[in-house]
């Protein structure tokens, strides 16, 4: 017989009760649904209420600070004790190094340090922007005494991130740090044992190593099988490296195979950061003499990608370039780079060795869009030949033509050609790889003061015959060794070069300038194999003011030396072309 709808849901209520009575589960009764519902809320009701407990403590304390006035700061703590952190902690620190009470100075993080005879050099991760020298102090860490505070000697910050801080020499054995540096104090590498830089070329997947300390002669190659190039993130571990041989080696340049695991490591890198990044282990690269007692030398060179090369590239973008080292020439920088440019000088690479002048100022009233001026810090002591390597490696890829003259020394055409005519007229000779200019020695002509209108029109007088040469170069020539000797570079086999007569080109030396100018020579010379002024070796080198000895003392006859022929070709020139009809000013 059927069931109706209530009986059957009747009984399915009672099944249900049940199963829930013997198997012991299920809701059971209203009471003890509620009993067991009050017993879970419990702990979940306790949880909500220290929560809300937190959170109401954290609005007091935050208010609390907020009514007294003073700002919310996170605390700092290391397991290394030093004065440098308590140096940047506080607001009384910052109004002793300069600053007001409100002054935020940057923080810093130093990559490496290397100590010379007369400074310390603390070198900064990309991209550091640095105060005035006055908000911030060098600090040194005795090991026994308390710390010490000087002030920097210069400090330099460039856009495409280089930044320099050059402290007072330092104790022997004395580590350094920043009054602006979050990290520990660092202990400087020495200067006369080091890989200092390194560039890698993608041409032949090379590595060109810079280095200080190998002692091998002027002008020739090194035997390269006693070297072998190391790269690692920390070189004191070998089982960590990675080795390759060393292809050529001569005076501080050592070339050497690119592993392809470096390769892929600065590919990735580079297309990360740009720049090859800001890594705390930063991947180094060294020469390691081979021998019974293996002997690595100590390193910051970080391997650094040079522009791509492109093999499809038919034209360089310019046709002629210039490099040149210099220190404390900002005074004469704007009439030489006016000049040489007017006359088809596309392109600069300014090498500045340790500067502190005007030479920022100057290079920044430029127009940009008129002078295509690169400024590259080069803080290293005694080594333009290096210097003019790593600038010819870095003009290859845009620069058909390469000029490595001194800011003292200016092109001139006698004749009727000028500068684009006579590279044009070889640049179709591909085993003509150096122009040879000679160059003119110009005295003070008599003069006792800086000539206000410039070097070109002040100095008229020079000795009659011309005092060696200087070089133009096509870089894809030069031989991988980069051997180079004042100014002028050894070629690939089968490369030659070629003399340009005197009355086609020459180069007028501004060298024997006013004593004010010229005793500036004696604070030091930046060639590698040249004696400096006030070393008792080689005094009657060319390299030498003949008759002037060792010491800045000026002679009495110094305005009327060396002027042995009146020249003022180079001067009318100047008048002619750069003279403005309006004011008869010239443009620097």
């Amino acid at each position: 017989m059927a069931q109706s709808a209530k009986e059957r849901k009747l009984s399915r209520l009672g099944s249900c009760k049940g199963g829930a009575a013997a198997g012991g589960g299920g809701l059971g009764s209203p009471a003890a649904r509620g009993h067991r519902s009050a017993a879970a809320a419990g702990p979940q009701r306790r949880l909500f209420a220290a929560l809300f407990a937190f959170l109401c403590a954290g609005v007091v304390v935050l208010g609390g600070v907020h009514v007294i006035g003073a700002s919310f700061r996170p605390v700092l703590r290391t397991a290394w004790p030093s004065g440098t952190l308590n140096a940047i902690s506080t607001d009384a620190r910052a109004r002793q190094a300069g600053g007001g009470a409100d002054t935020v100075l940057p923080s810093v993080q130093i990559r490496h340090a290397v100590a010379f005879p007369d400074r310390a050099l603390l070198i900064l991760n990309n991209g550091t922007s640095l105060p005035a020298l006055e908000q911030f102090d060098c600090l040194y860490s005795p090991a026994n005494s308390s710390e010490l505070r000087h002030r920097a000697l210069l400090a330099v910050s460039l856009p495409d991130g280089s930044s320099l801080v050059h402290c007072p020499a330092e104790p022997s054995g004395v580590d350094v740090s920043l009054s602006l540096s979050l990290s520990p104090p660092v202990t400087p590498v020495q200067w006369d044992r080091l890989v200092y830089t390194a560039l890698v070329d993608s041409r032949d997947n090379s590595t060109i190593v810079f280095a200080k300390g190998m002692n091998l002669r002027p002008g020739r190659l090194g035997v390269a099988s006693r070297y072998q190039c190391v790269f690692g993130r920390d070189l004191s571990k070998p089982k960590h490296v990675l080795t390759s041989p060393v292809i050529s080696a001569a005076q501080e340049i050592f070339r050497c195979v690119t592993p392809v695991r470096i390769r892929r490591y600065l590919r990735m890198s580079t297309d990360a950061n740009g720049n090859g990044g800001n890594d705390d282990k930063p991947m180094l690269v060294s020469i390691r003499t081979k021998g019974m007692r293996d002997s690595t030398l100590p390193s910051i060179a970080e391997p650094e990608p040079l522009p791509r090369y492109n093999r499809h590239r038919r034209q360089k973008v310019h046709s002629m370039c210039v490099c040149t080292m210099l220190r404390n020439q900002a005074r004469f920088l704007r009439e030489w780079i006016i000049y040489h440019t007017r006359i088809g000088v596309e392109r600069w690479f300014i090498y500045d060795n340790n500067s502190d002048d005007d030479i920022e100022q100057v290079l920044n009233s430029m127009d940009p869009s008129r002078y295509n001026v690169t400024r590259h810090l080069w803080p290293w002591m005694k080594s333009q030949e290096a210097g003019f390597a790593h600038c010819a490696l870095r003009a290859r890829e845009s620069c058909e033509w390469v000029g490595f003259i001194d800011v003292d020394e200016f092109l001139h055409f006698p004749g009727n050609q000028t500068l684009p005519d006579i590279l044009r007229n070889y640049s179709d000779r591909p085993r003509i790889g150096e122009l040879r200019t000679a160059c003119h020695s110009f005295g003070p002509s008599g003069r006792t003061k800086i000539p206000k209108k410039g070097v070109t029109t002040g100095y008229t007088c020079r000795l009659a015959a011309p005092e060696r040469h200087k070089s133009i170069v096509r870089p894809d020539t030069l031989n991988p060794s980069l051997i180079n000797v004042v100014h002028h570079f050894h070629l690939k086999e089968g490369v030659r070069y070629v003399n340009i007569g005197q009355g086609v080109m020459l180069i007028n030396h501004y060298k024997y300038q006013v004593w004010e100018v010229f005793k500036d020579k004696f604070s030091g010379r930046v060639a590698t194999y040249v004696a400096d002024w006030q070393d008792e070796e080689n005094v009657g080198s060319r390299d030498r003011a003949p008759g002037l000895g060792t010491k800045p003392v000026e002679p009495e006859d110094w305005p009327h030396r060396f002027c042995e022929v009146y020249d003022t070709g180079l001067k009318d020139f100047v008048h002619k072309t750069f003279t403005d009809p309006d004011t008869g000013h010239l443009p620097w």
